[in-house]
């Protein structure tokens, strides 16, 4: 499947956070605008630099207007050990079963390596993709352009 479209609606989708918490997308509709990042693998060095990126400037992430949701094909117990390893205070989402299904839905998951490649989706309070970016394994994304998209949808 191709990344959903800037303009179109985003796949909703529940997953489990690193409390074992079920987190579903379209549960931010009407209240915030969330940022989806996809990212390969807990513990790995450029998905520690991005994420550490988030937490350090949080405020800019997740607020009352908006929602920072990672999601891997890690296990839960993973990303609640990354998560209190790395201190992150936003979900981490887990598409472990069935195993990158969410991220086959967003057309980031590489089948062959069994992870989520780097994509990002904005979604706004109507759930829909305002902003997508799909980069490659080792290609590492910037935060604050994040930070400047989010500010922009106000």
């Amino acid at each position: 499947m191709a990344p959903p479209e800037v303009g179109t609606e985003a796949p909703d989708f529940t997953l489990p956070d690193q409390n074992n918490q079920q987190v579903t997308l379209s549960s931010f509709r009407g209240q915030r605008n969330v940022l989806v990042v996809f990212y390969p693998f807990a513990f790995s060095g450029i998905c520690t630099g991005e994420l550490c990126a988030v937490r350090d400037a949080i405020g800019s992430f997740q607020n009352d207007n908006a929602q920072v949701l990672g999601v891997s094909a890690d296990h839960v117990f993973a990303l609640k050990a990354w998560a209190l390893d790395e201190g992150y205070q936003f979900p981490l989402l887990s598409d472990y079963w069935p195993h990158g299904e969410i991220a086959t839905r967003y057309g980031v998951f590489d089948r062959d390596r069994g992870m989520a490649v780097r994509g990002t989706f904005l979604v706004d309070k109507a759930g829909m993709v305002r902003y997508a970016e799909v980069n490659a394994p080792g290609e590492s994304r910037d935060p604050d352009r994040w930070k400047r998209e989010l500010a922009a949808l106000g």
